[in-house]
């Protein structure tokens, strides 16, 4: 029986069924579901599901906590975005990807085709695909 080759692209690692926010979500929302997802940001959409921005824990946490002390709603997602957002097609190469990574680069790139979300992909996902790119190699 052949072995399975290793994934070599994007779209071979990448979440389809990612975390969103549109920038009519509440900061505190986001910041729920942020957790709850276990992520360091998420991706803003429009209602066609459109890439519109990225949000991140750090552009948050102090708006957070400026809502706790002053015991007001936290801003939307709009009002915190950024709208310059790094994404990458689903046929990137994930050892590109690996690449563009190791500096100051975000630990989660969406992941976009035609202007739409398709997905996410995280440094973890890469890891683990260069990881299994190794295994495969030495056992070749």
């Amino acid at each position: 029986m052949p072995k399975q080759a290793p994934p070599s692209i994007v779209r071979d690692i990448m979440s389809h069924d990612c975390y969103r926010v549109t920038g009519s979500t509440s900061v505190s929302t986001l910041a729920e579901g942020l957790s709850q997802h276990r992520l360091p940001g998420a991706p803003v959409v429009d209602q066609s599901d459109h890439l519109i921005g990225f949000i991140s824990e750090q552009d948050v946490l102090g708006k957070v906590i400026e809502s706790l002390y002053l015991d007001h709603e936290a801003p939307l997602v709009s009002d915190l975005m950024r709208n310059e957002v790094l994404s990458v097609s689903p046929t990137k190469s994930i050892v590109d990807l690996a690449q563009e990574m190791l500096g100051a680069k975000p630990k989660v790139y969406p992941v976009a085709e035609q202007g739409r979300l398709v997905g996410i992909v995280t440094r973890r996902d890469v890891l683990n695909a260069i990881l299994m790119m190794r295994r495969h190699q030495r056992s070749a």
